[in-house]
This record gives C-alpha cells, sequence and structure tokens, in this order.
C-alpha cells in the first residue's frame, strides 16, 4: 500500500473536543483499511484568511499532520466525510514519497577545473 500524509486545519476547539475530532477521523481511515503510522500536532495559530465552513467564519485553527498506509481506492472516499464533518476546516491527503532510494552521488572528480597548475 502506499504511504500518504493528511493535513488539517480543524476548528479552534478545547482539547477534548480535539480528541474526539482526531479520534473520529483516524477510525475512518481503521473502517476503510488504512494503516496510521504517526499523527503530529502542528498546533494552533492564527488563519492566514478567515474560512467559512459549515456557516461559520474562523480565524483561528488547529494544525495536524497524520502519516497512513492506504489502498488509492479510499481516498476520494476519506476526503468526501472529511468534507463534511462541521469540526474540519480544510483537509488534504498527498502521496508520501519518501521510501524511493536516495540518488547516489557520484562523486568528486579528481581534477578539479578551477585549480591553476
Amino acid at each position: 500500500m502506499p504511504r500518504y500524509d493528511m493535513f488539517l486545519v480543524l476548528k479552534s476547539m478545547q482539547r477534548p473536543e480535539t480528541a474526539a475530532t482526531l479520534r473520529r477521523i483516524v477510525e475512518n481511515l481503521f473502517e476503510h483499511g488504512a494503516m496510521v503510522r504517526s499523527m503530529e500536532n502542528l498546533g494552533e495559530r492564527r488563519l492566514p484568511y478567515a474560512i467559512s465552513k459549515h456557516g461559520s467564519r474562523h480565524k483561528h485553527g488547529g494544525y495536524f499532520a497524520i502519516d497512513f498506509y492506504s489502498s488509492p481506492t479510499i481516498l476520494k472516499n476519506v476526503l468526501d466525510n472529511l468534507e463534511r464533518d462541521i469540526d474540519v476546516l480544510r483537509p488534504t491527503i498527498v502521496k508520501n514519497n519518501t521510501e524511493r532510494p536516495p540518488k547516489q552521488c557520484h562523486g568528486v572528480h579528481e581534477k578539479d577545473p578551477w585549480k591553476i597548475n
């Protein structure tokens, strides 16, 4: 299964409500067969611009990142559920390509073109 990163902006809430929202999101991923590797709280901050969502204007939000493995076929359903969630302001899923082998360095040439003999 490919690896993905989900970036979320949640509306500003108290810690118990935020935890319940994240639990709901992760359970949704599990129901669709995804395997969550990690979740990171990136902090709460003022949004770069006001976001109108579900009849409210939001100026502050909590930023979160979730790293998971999943089949590509479920991503559309997961994003549809996140768009309908009243606590999620902006969901984004991107493919994580960190498992590609790094490019090999071909080394330094023995003769330096800038060196004067």
